[in-house]
């Protein structure tokens, strides 16, 4: 506060009685926190007179002016007292629009004092209703202080009056109640009258008036009398030499204690130089470039200029008076009544556009308010407008090309082979250049080749480049795009022709212009985009510049979609190169299965499925998957895949060979895993062992058609289990169908994998009698998967499973003693020929006769023997002992251990495995040609067993 003050102090002495006031108000309202604040000074006849204000529109300075000294606001009753005064906002219910400054803020004044006497007043309204602090009161009243003394200082000329006898304005009160009129000295000058020939009375004021501005005039009184809104009106009065001189006129009402207009008090001024300048004002509007009109508050005309008179196809004559939106030349504008009225309806300029429906001509109308009414422009703005309809096309043009560009652009970082680059070129590109052909021709074996087209005959790309290419020297304009690296444009066939004048590089029928654009990867020309149109085009810079962008991003695009194409077809030999090529044909089932890659993927995948023919009537069925995508995975699934056969040749139990998968797969890492189903089938007494880990179940389809999903203990995938792995034993009938399938048969993002497991199911009931899995197999995938995999590759394995009959197995116990291998002989002599095998006699024989040795000698009892005949002859030889035979070499000096040197000799293929009683040693020899396995023959018996 003080130091407001004190920067008040500084101020220069030469500074004008506005700015003093300016100063004093500014500071004053910044102190107070107020929304704004004036200055009055006294006049005469009761009258207090605006000097200066901050902050107030003009909506409240135009009816507060002139304030009467002896009225109930702030401003009055500190003049009248000499003292501070506050004035609290008046109730809500009482409406004053005469008052606004009574309206709901509160006011503070201060006089202004000088000599004792009030001359005046700072008013301040204050935004919160608050009274000021006693601190606050203070500062005010030092503001006023500092106001007087800076007065004071100033020249006498210099210094406003306070009793403001020098203004040309006058004041006047008339009393509507008794017709009496009070005149100032100064407004008897404006009005032309002499003191001694003043009568107080209206009408004096009415005989000094022009004849013709006396209706119009007291017809504004009669309004404000009425409304209680400001006066304002201007008229001629009489001069004593017998002419008018123009004056205006303002006040505002007064109201008694019953809310009754008294009287109104104003003050008046002569306006002729005002009026002079208005005139020559009228006369350059008439004359602008730009057409003017001026309506009143009911939309009639009442001024046109000479331009709007053009515009608008009438005189002048004819406008004035007529209503806007009623002129011929504007009746025809959509809308326009609306949309002048809610232009005006906000008290602010406001503009549009319209369109004369004669001429079809573009004009900005504006529309400002005034006083009494509004001001409308009319700028022709046809030719900015076209320029703007024109720049905006091209930029909606440029704006599509870029959008194009950019979905050419993603469109092609999504494409992954050549076939999706030509499909992204002809969606993106041929549509906003308005082509119709498109040509991608690629250099393979140094020949000139198509690999993708739009719009082309296929005669005319055998005639480009026949079966196996085009040499580039033979290619016209394609081969000198390459050779070059630059891009060729034709507009017409003429200039085709005139490049080209030889017969054999005649252009296409059916195209009149070209784009020849090389395709460029690397630093290395490939290639080469054909654009053609149907007929002739001649393509302007920025087109062409643009078509050689797009070249070049077609130019990567394609590169990149050979390079997967290349690869892809790597990994998918690979991938085919590790599943097996085909599955053995065993007589303990009959099998049938599918690989499907992922669609549209650039890794394959790590399912796979197998097949594993095991002694003795058993067959091992495998289906499994490598979690993840991409040559690792793939590798992995064939490391597996080699393990599995290993681990299944030594015969170990299912859950065993899980066990070791399980360590291999840990192996490879903390984020590698994989789920296997390992099914080991025995044909010769219908049981399945069967172990998962982390795997769907398989699917059984009984003899009778009904289907079942058998509950298989579950054990977690492989690299996250902790053997040992729980197995589960099936009982199967003959001619079941036992199904191994991975989740991506099942499963999709569109498909829960109980669902797709359910439509599997319903998909092969019933087919058990169908002969042929294979069929079994094109109906599952192309019920589940009629598309093909989208997101995960997918196996199915379909096997058939068969029963030895009895008649093709005979099985003996025999003696622990020596005489058990003699016993041994003479049950394959007899089984043997019962089966009309007797050419294998001799060496079933030595080879049964060595086993048992073995028995005797290395192992214990109690001893078995089985012979089985199913597709080769198996004989097996059994005991308690857990100790596997082991083959070696024996030295010349050794007494044993050629045993299983000579049984290796003897027949195809030998092994050993554990049973629940011990182990079993088998050998395995083919049946010859001419034999037939013992079931084949319905007449046969043999049902020996021991």
């Amino acid at each position: 506060m003080i130091r407001r003050l004190d920067l008040l102090e500084t101020a220069d002495d030469g500074i004008t009685e506005s700015e003093v006031f300016r100063l004093a108000l500014q500071h004053s309202i910044a102190e107070l926190g107020c929304v704004g604040g004036a200055v009055y000074l006294r006049g005469p006849m009761s009258a207090l007179r605006l000097v200066s204000s901050t902050g107030l529109p003009s909506s409240v300075t135009r009816a507060w002016e002139i304030v009467d000294q002896d009225g109930p606001t702030a401003t009055a009753r500190a003049v009248r007292s000499g003292e501070h005064v506050w004035v609290a906002a008046l109730p809500s219910d009482l409406e004053e629009p005469t008052a606004p400054l009574l309206s709901r803020s509160g006011w503070f004044a201060v006089p202004l004092v000088h000599e004792g006497r009030a001359i005046g007043a700072i008013t301040c309204l204050t935004g919160d209703n608050q009274e000021p602090p006693p601190e606050q009161r203070a500062f005010l009243g030092a503001v006023a202080d500092w106001t007087m003394n800076r007065l004071q200082k100033m020249p006498a000329p210099e210094r406003m009056r306070t009793d403001l006898d020098a203004t040309p304005v006058g004041s006047w009160e008339w009393d509507v109640r008794t017709g009496e009129l009070k005149w100032d000295q100064v407004a008897m000058k404006v009005y032309q009258t002499e003191p001694g020939q003043f009568v107080p009375g209206v009408e004096t004021w009415m005989k000094v008036v022009h004849p013709d501005d006396l209706a119009s005039t007291l017809a504004a009184a009669e309004r404000t009398i009425r409304t209680h809104a400001p006066f304002e009106a201007e008229y001629r009065v009489r001069r004593n030499d017998g002419g008018y001189t123009w004056t205006r006129a303002s006040g505002h009402v007064v109201l008694d204690d019953e809310g009754q207009v008294a009287r109104i008090v104003g003050k008046g001024w002569a306006s002729d130089a005002a009026r002079s300048t208005r005139d020559a004002l009228s006369r350059a509007l008439r004359h602008m470039s730009d057409a003017f009109l001026s309506v009143d508050d009911d939309w009639r005309i009442t001024f046109a200029n000479l331009e709007a008179e053009r515009i608008l196809g009438t005189s002048g004559e004819q406008l004035l008076g007529r209503d806007l939106w009623d002129l011929p030349a504007l009746s025809h504008v959509p809308d326009l009544e609306d949309r002048c009225r809610r232009g005006a309806a906000h008290s602010t300029a406001a503009a549009f556009d319209i369109t004369l429906a004669d001429t079809g001509r573009w004009y900005d109308l504006r529309l400002v308010p005034v006083p009494g009414g509004l001001t409308v422009y009319f700028t022709d703005v046809t030719e900015r407008r076209r320029r703007e309809a024109e720049q905006a096309a091209a930029v909606r043009a440029a704006a599509e090309r870029a959008t194009r560009t950019a979905e050419l652009t993603t469109q092609l970082a999504a494409a992954t082979t050549s076939e999706d680059v030509v499909t992204a070129v002809a969606q993106r590109v041929l549509p906003p250049f308005g082509a119709q052909g498109l040509l991608v021709l690629v250099i393979e074996d140094q020949k000139l080749a198509h690999i993708g087209s739009v719009g082309y005959p296929d005669s005319f790309l055998r005639q480009m480049h026949g079966d196996h290419g085009r040499d580039l020297a033979d290619a016209g304009p394609a081969g000198e795009a390459i050779l070059t690296g630059e891009p060729r444009f034709y507009s017409s066939r003429e200039e085709w022709v005139t490049a080209f004048p030889d017969a054999k590089s005649l252009p296409p029928t059916g195209m009149e212009g070209w784009a020849f654009l090389p395709l460029t990867a690397s630093g290395h020309t490939f290639g080469v985009c054909v654009i053609a149109f149907d007929t002739a085009r001649h393509l302007t810079s920025e087109e062409r510049t643009l078509l050689i962008t797009i070249s070049a991003l077609v130019a990567h695009a394609l590169e990149r979609a050979r390079l997967y194409e290349a690869e892809l077809t790597r990994s998918e030999e690979l991938q085919q190169a590790l599943l097996p090529r085909g599955l053995p044909t065993v007589p303990e089932a009959t099998a049938a299965a599918r690989y499907l890659p992922a669609g549209q993927s650039l890794d394959v995948g790590g399912d796979w499925y197998d097949l594993i023919p095991l002694s003795a009537g058993q067959v091992a069925l495998v289906v499994g998957d490598v979690m993840g995508h991409g040559l690792s995975e793939a590798a992995t699934m064939g490391r597996l895949r080699t393990a599995l056969h290993t681990l299944a040749a030594l015969e170990l139990p299912p859950d065993e060979i899980m066990g070791h998968l399980n360590d291999i797969v840990g192996g490879l890492g903390d984020h590698a895993y994989a789920t296997c189903l390992f099914a080991l089938y025995d044909s010769t007494d219908g049981s399945c062992t069967v172990v998962r880990a982390g795997h769907p179940p398989p699917l059984v389809v009984r003899p009778d058609g009904s289907t079942y999903f058998p509950e298989i203990a579950v054990n977690p995938p492989l690299g996250a289990a902790f053997p040992p792995f729980e197995t589960t034993e099936l009982e199967l009938p003959a001619e079941s169908l036992l199904v191994l399938y991975t989740d991506g048969l099942v499963e999709s993002p569109q498909r829960e994998i109980d669902q797709g497991m359910a439509q599997l199911a319903g998909l092969l009931g019933g087919a058990a009698g169908s002969p042929d899995p294979e069929d079994l197999c094109d109906s599952v995938t192309e019920g589940l998967l009629p598309g093909g995999p989208t997101s995960d590759d997918a196996a199915l394995l379909i096997a058939r499973l068969h029963h030895v009959a009895d008649r093709q197995v005979a099985s003996w116990a025999l003696p622990e003693g020596p005489e058990a291998a003699g016993e041994a002989r003479r049950h394959v002599r007899e089984q043997l020929a019962q089966w009309h095998l007797d050419d294998l006699v001799m060496t079933t024989e030595l080879l049964a006769s060595e086993l048992v040795g073995n028995v005797i000698r290395h192992a214990s009892g109690p001893i078995g023997l089985r012979l089985l005949c199913s597709g080769t002859l198996v004989c097996e030889v059994s005991d308690a002992s857990l100790t596997m035979p082991r083959i070696r070499r024996a030295t010349d000096t050794d007494e044993g251990g050629r045993g299983l040197q000579l049984i290796n000799a003897l027949c195809e293929r030998w092994g050993s495995r554990y049973t629940p009683d011990g182990k079993a040693i088998w050998t395995e020899q083919a049946l010859p040609d001419d034999s037939e396995a013992p079931g084949e023959d319905p007449d046969q018996d043999f049902s020996s067993r021991s």
